[in-house]
């Protein structure tokens, strides 16, 4: 059984992106952050060879954590990741071919938003999971007044700029997930650092509730 998107964030509602990883050290990276208590892992398809990167990730993890792929830009990535065992596609825009690919093969899509006529448009194409990006850009507050108006079902997710020192503020404002690079892994870095990133990272993530 693969792990769903739900209850990954239900044990923590962090996913880690994890943009420029390797297939020779995902395996490594991706025991660190399982250790830690994060359960979902995107690996964004400008990564070096991300297919086999996906494709190792959900056949040694896909159980314990859900798994997928970003920067996914169209219906035939959407297959890609699908045919590699990926679970989740996460774009950094709103793109209903995209969307409806996911949903058709019953997959989870996170579509990038930033408005509420992207946010609408996300889900009348079946997303329930609308990533509102870049995060900093627009600041919690943002959030706060379009949930206002989201149907009770959708789930809000904080990306780009969010971390550990970040999360308590968006969390206030109604966001109930964080897809984080950068405070949980650069490229290059060790197995170690991605461990001890993603212990400060879970720590913040688990003080929310």
């Amino acid at each position: 059984m693969r792990l769903k998107l739900d209850d990954a964030l239900a044990e923590c509602p962090v996913v880690a992106i994890v943009r420029g990883v390797r297939p020779d050290e995902i395996l490594d990276h991706a025991e660190a952050l399982h250790a830690a208590g994060v359960r979902g892992v995107e690996v964004p398809l400008n990564s070096p060879d991300p297919l086999a990167s996906i494709r190792m990730l959900a056949e040694a993890w896909g159980d314990r954590m859900t798994v997928g792929g970003g920067t996914v830009l169209s219906a035939a990535s959407v297959e890609d990741v699908a045919n590699a065992g990926g679970r989740i596609i996460v774009s950094p825009n709103t793109a209903p071919a995209v969307i409806t690919r996911a949903v058709e093969l019953q997959l989870d899509p996170a579509p990038g938003f930033s408005t509420p006529t992207e946010a609408f448009a996300a889900l009348a194409a079946g997303a329930r999971h609308l990533k509102l990006f870049p995060a900093v850009t627009f600041g919690p507050a943002h959030v706060k007044q379009i949930k206002a108006v989201l149907p009770a079902e959708a789930v809000v997710w904080a990306v780009g700029g969010v971390g550990a020192e970040q999360m308590a503020d968006w969390w206030a404002a109604g966001a109930r997930a964080f897809g984080i690079g950068g405070d949980l892994y650069r490229p290059g870095q060790s197995p170690a650092e991605t461990a001890q990133k993603a212990r400060r990272v879970v720590e913040a993530a688990r003080a929310l509730r």
